[in-house]
C-alpha cells in the first residue's frame, strides 16, 4: 500500500506549483481499495487519514493501480492521472468542472509519489550558436481568404514537410530541423496551420468559430506545396498529422514520394471517461482552456521522455479554442472508417508508421490494424515514447526515424 503522506511534500522546492496549490484552494479524497486519505489544497498540502466531507472530487482506484502509478517508470496506462481515467482504471467523483480546472496542477501533485528522478544537469551551451532554420512568411489565399503563413526550413535535397499536432505548431520539429545528418539531405520544411503559433487566423476571424475539417487541412497543406513549388516532396505528420498524411496520400498519392505517419490511426480511441469533454473544459470563460490542454495531453507523454515540460509549453500557448477546433478533425470529420480507406494504394505512395508505446490515442493496437488495413509500407512501435515523439524525446525519436528516412 503506498502512502499519500508523501503529498504533502510536493510543494518543497518548488515556487510555480506553491503558487498554483494558493490558487487552487481544493479538497480531494483519494480512495485506494478500503483505505481513504484526504489532500487539503492551500499555503500548503495538508494529508490526513479517511475521507472527510466537503471534498470537492474523490479519486477512485484499486491499490495495485495506484502502486502502479506510483512506480519510477510507471507502465502503459498509468503514466498519469487523466491517463488513467481514460482508461477507467481511476474513477472521478464530484465535481468534475473543479477536476477540470485543475488537470495540470493535479497531475504535478501526484508525481510526488513516485521516487524524485534524478535532476538532469546539462551542460551549458558555451559559445553562442545561430541554429541553421530559416524563418519565412507565406502570403497565399485559402478557401478564397488571404493568409500569412509562417514556416521555418533547413536543409537541402528531398522536401520533407512535417505537420504538426492539434492545438500546437512547428516548434515541435524543432531538433529535427537541427539535426545535420537529416538536413543534408532532407529539406526539411514545417509550417504553423492558420491560427497556431505564428500563423495567425484570416482577417474575420473574431466573427467565427474555428474549426478544422478534411478538405481545409488537406487543401493547406497542397496549397503550401504548391506555392513554394516542391516537387515529389515526402510528408510527415505527427496526431493529427498523422491522419491527415492519410487523407494526403488518398488524395494526392501521385503528388507525395512517401508518407510518414506519426501515431496515424483510422480514428482517435476517447476514452472510457468522456466527462471533460462534454464539459468543454478546452473553451469556456471559467477554465484556463491551454492549462487544460496541457493537462489533457499529459497523459500521452512517456513517462521518461526529457522535454516532457517544453512539448506542454506549446499546448499552455495555444489560441483561445483552436485544439478544440482541431478535435473536430481528429475525432469526427477525419474519421477514416468504414471503408473509407480502400482507395490508399501504398505502392504508389509508400506509408511508413511509427507509434509510440505510451500514446493512449492513436494507440499502438489501432496503428497495428491500420497497418494491416492498407498495407503499410512499414510499421513499428517506438519504446519509451509516447504522442509527441518528436519533441517529448527526439534523440530516442531519431532511432525510428533514421531508418525510414534511407529507405525514402
Amino acid at each position: 500500500m503506498i502512502s499519500f503522506d508523501r503529498l504533502a511534500n510536493a510543494l518543497d522546492d518548488r515556487p510555480a506549483l506553491q503558487r498554483r496549490a494558493r490558487l487552487a484552494a481544493l479538497t480531494v479524497v483519494v480512495r485506494s481499495g478500503e483505505e481513504a486519505a484526504t489532500i487539503r489544497v492551500g499555503e500548503a498540502i495538508a494529508v490526513t487519514a479517511g475521507a472527510s466531507s466537503g471534498a470537492a472530487i474523490t479519486l477512485i482506484a484499486t491499490p495495485e493501480t495506484w502502486a502502479a502509478y506510483a512506480a519510477a517508470v510507471p507502465p502503459v496506462g498509468f503514466q498519469s492521472i487523466v491517463g488513467m481515467v481514460r482508461m477507467g482504471t481511476l474513477q472521478v467523483e464530484g465535481d468534475m468542472l473543479a477536476f477540470g480546472r485543475n488537470l495540470l496542477f493535479l497531475e504535478q501533485l501526484f508525481a510526488a509519489l513516485r521516487p524524485e528522478a534524478p535532476a538532469e544537469v546539462r551542460p551549458a551551451g558555451g559559445a553562442p550558436v545561430i541554429e541553421p532554420v530559416v524563418g519565412r512568411y507565406l502570403r497565399l489565399d485559402l478557401g478564397g481568404r488571404p493568409h500569412r503563413i509562417y514556416f521555418e526550413e533547413a536543409g537541402q535535397g528531398i522536401p520533407l514537410v512535417c505537420l504538426h499536432t492539434a492545438g500546437a505548431d512547428g516548434r515541435q520539429y524543432r531538433a529535427l530541423l537541427n539535426d545535420a545528418e537529416i538536413t543534408r539531405r532532407f529539406r526539411v520544411l514545417v509550417f504553423d496551420l492558420p491560427w497556431h503559433g505564428k500563423s495567425s487566423p484570416p482577417p474575420g476571424f473574431e466573427r467565427e468559430a474555428y474549426q478544422l475539417t478534411t478538405d481545409l487541412y488537406v487543401d493547406t497543406v497542397m496549397a503550401f506545396c504548391r506555392a513554394l513549388g516542391l516537387e515529389r516532396p515526402a510528408v510527415m505528420g505527427c496526431s493529427i498529422g498523422g491522419r491527415a498524411v492519410l487523407h494526403l496520400a488518398l488524395r494526392h498519392g501521385d503528388y507525395f514520394r512517401a508518407a510518414i505517419g506519426l501515431q496515424s490511426a483510422t480514428h482517435a480511441d476517447p476514452g472510457a471517461d468522456t466527462r471533460l469533454r462534454d464539459l468543454g473544459v478546452l473553451h469556456r470563460p471559467d477554465v484556463h482552456g491551454q492549462e487544460a490542454a496541457a493537462g489533457s495531453v499529459a497523459c500521452l507523454i512517456a513517462p521518461t521522455s526529457p522535454e516532457r515540460w517544453e512539448t506542454l509549453w506549446h499546448y499552455m500557448q495555444g489560441g483561445p479554442g483552436v485544439f478544440l477546433g482541431d478535435l473536430n478533425y481528429y475525432f469526427a470529420d477525419g474519421d477514416l472508417r468504414n471503408g473509407l480507406l480502400d482507395g490508399l494504394d501504398t505502392e504508389r505512395c509508400p506509408l511508413h508508421l511509427l507509434t509510440g508505446e505510451y500514446d493512449l490515442s492513436a494507440t499502438p493496437a489501432l496503428t497495428a490494424e491500420l497497418a494491416k488495413l492498407v498495407k503499410a509500407t512499414s510499421f513499428q512501435v517506438m519504446e519509451g515514447l509516447g504522442h509527441f515523439p518528436m519533441s517529448e524525446n527526439p534523440a530516442q525519436f531519431r532511432k525510428y526515424l533514421l531508418p525510414v528516412l534511407e529507405r525514402i
